[in-house]
């Protein structure tokens, strides 16, 4: 095993990834001479089969290494990269029609020659409508429920009215936002604050559940007020608790911006983009945005577990990964 702190593999794994490299690179030469899978020679289809087979032990060796807690993100960054390389030999030895399933280095091709309408995209619906809408629903989810802790009798109240802004669907209410607020991204962004207010609602009212009883008990023997305790005791204690409807409310507030967009907007955003280009079959577009969507939400994501590793460091849940 690789020491901690050190990147260094062993080199059975090291041999397992030349080994796979240079089988990868000999069928991805001899696969498109090929043509289609009726064309294609029994040597093809075993040399697909062996590299599949190297594929899943190269990544099985990664994944069971342990010592740094990035060979977790390369196991999984190695295993799609070997997700894409099966998607491009497939669709290239199957003869896939594009308008079904275009290949990676088409939709790759797609996102160079298109890189100014998909950035500005991106900017439409993540930097405005998904930033703002995540921050503002989090943000107020968490504020209701540091009320509701603090005056027990706004829960008969308030929990029941945010419950039943969860149960409300996205494709009924987002039309409503549309005409309430117009076609620009103050609308998109409203319906991310729905969607994301409830979850962080009901992480913060048990985080701040999470605290022991004698831990409270203690800082009430000290005469600690109630924004004492919650400042030094409850809130570092429901930070797991916050950081995971974040995360979640990350990829809920990306889902919403996005279909949303379907129901009305400007000529630009990743939901408009899907929606038009979908329609006029240009499916290298359509799966670009898809793509820039994609890594979006896995990079947010990413963000906030390196955060909450560094902001829980001591919590005994973040200590065990």
């Amino acid at each position: 095993m690789s020491p901690a702190g050190s990147f260094a593999l062993p080199r059975r794994v090291l041999g397992w990834w030349v080994l796979s490299v240079l089988l990868a690179a000999a069928l991805g030469w001899v696969v498109p001479a090929a043509g289609t899978v009726d064309s294609a020679s029994p040597l093809h289809l075993i040399a697909l089969l062996v590299v599949a087979v190297v594929a899943v032990v190269n990544v099985r060796q990664v994944a069971a290494l342990d010592g740094h807690p990035l060979l977790g993100t390369l196991a999984a960054a190695l295993f799609g990269v070997w997700i894409v390389y099966f998607w491009q030999v497939g669709v290239t030895l199957f003869d896939v029609p594009r308008v079904l399933l275009p290949s990676p280095a088409w939709i790759a091709q797609m996102m160079v020659d298109r890189w100014d309408t998909l950035a500005g995209d991106f900017v439409q619906t993540v930097l405005k409508a998904v930033l703002v809408g995540w921050a503002l629903g989090s943000g107020l989810g968490f504020a209701v429920g540091v009320a509701i802790d603090r005056a027990p009798f706004l829960q008969r109240g308030l929990l029941p009215i945010a419950s039943l802004t969860s149960t409300v669907p996205l494709v009924a209410v987002a039309p409503i936002m549309v005409m309430w607020f117009g076609f620009e991204w103050p609308s998109k962004a409203a319906v991310v604050v729905l969607m994301t207010f409830f979850p962080m609602l009901v992480a913060t009212l048990a985080g701040l559940q999470a605290a022991g009883k004698l831990e409270r008990e203690l800082m009430h023997s000290y005469a600690a007020s109630y924004t004492r305790t919650l400042i030094d005791l409850r809130l570092p204690m429901a930070m797991p608790f916050l950081f995971s409807a974040l995360k979640v409310n990350a990829t809920l507030a990306l889902i919403g911006a996005i279909v949303a967009e379907f129901f009305g907007s400007p000529t630009v955003g990743l939901g408009f983009r899907i929606s038009t280009e979908a329609a006029r079959m240009n499916m290298g577009l359509v799966w670009g945005a898809i793509v820039v969507a994609a890594v979006t939400g896995s990079v947010a994501y990413a963000l906030l577990v390196q955060l909450e590793r560094r902001v829980a460091f001591w919590h005994p849940s973040i200590r065990a990964q």
